[in-house]
């Protein structure tokens, strides 16, 4: 039986890292291949840990304008190198590790059930990602997305009204008939307070299986899902 909200959803739109790719283990997977001697579960947490606050200076100012997510990924690495004995990479090093954000792997869920409800509904990102970032990510990966919308399109990071409501305005529809997945909780809550719907999905790993997030179902969400495939499979797609 096909659930009602499959018929008053057009578009859903994605948050990406930690709903569709591992951003954890990938990372992790990286300094494993090329700094064994650091431990990466730590140097991941660290790198990620630095993204918020980033965010924060972009809106202090502190950076004279608007600033991509790989200038901040590379601002918080740069300033985290040291702890883990890497203050003596080079530029050209530099450089390379920091894409390692473009090179993130998806969840085993994600392609297959990304493809399924694409079937049915407009597929789409809504992250603070920029577009160079989601593209090269997607290519990689074999993410089948409709369209890449990202902060950088709408000159504002996420929770910004200006991020959700600009998914509907790209589309021309209701803010109502665009539903943000995601997996965090604090997205989805920025989403609802502009009218979208929103579904959660668990991702307890999110931050490697020794640190497991709690993924207990929230009343207010209108979705909550195990995985993109069982959201395809809820939605009948």
């Amino acid at each position: 039986m096909t659930h009602p909200f499959a018929r008053e959803i057009e578009v859903l739109a994605f948050d990406v890292f930690g709903t569709v790719v591992d951003w954890h283990a990938s990372i992790v997977r990286e300094m494993q291949e090329r700094h064994p001697e650091v431990d990466g579960d730590a140097f991941a947490r660290a790198w990620r840990a630095g993204y918020k606050p980033a965010m924060a200076r972009v809106a202090r100012g502190d950076f004279g304008g608007w600033t991509s997510l790989d200038a901040l990924h590379r601002s918080v690495l740069d300033e985290i190198l040291p702890r883990f004995g890497l203050a003596a990479l080079d530029e050209a090093q530099r450089q390379e590790l920091n894409r390692v954000w473009h090179r993130l792997s998806p969840w085993p869920d994600a392609v297959a059930g990304i493809s399924r409800l694409k079937r049915r509904f407009t597929v789409c990102t809504l992250s603070n990602g920029n577009i160079g970032l989601l593209t090269a990510m997607a290519k990689r990966a074999g993410i089948p997305w409709d369209c890449i919308l990202s902060a950088e399109v709408f000159r504002a990071y996420k929770p910004d009204p200006a991020t959700y409501l600009g998914v509907a305005r790209v589309f021309d529809v209701p803010p109502e008939r665009v539903m943000l997945v995601a997996a965090h909780h604090d997205d989805l809550a920025g989403a609802r307070a502009c009218g979208l719907r929103t579904a959660y999905i668990e991702r307890p790993a999110e931050f490697g299986a020794a640190h497991p997030k709690d993924v207990s179902p929230r009343p207010e969400n209108d979705l909550h899902c195990e995985s993109l495939l069982a959201l395809a499979q809820l939605l009948d797609t």
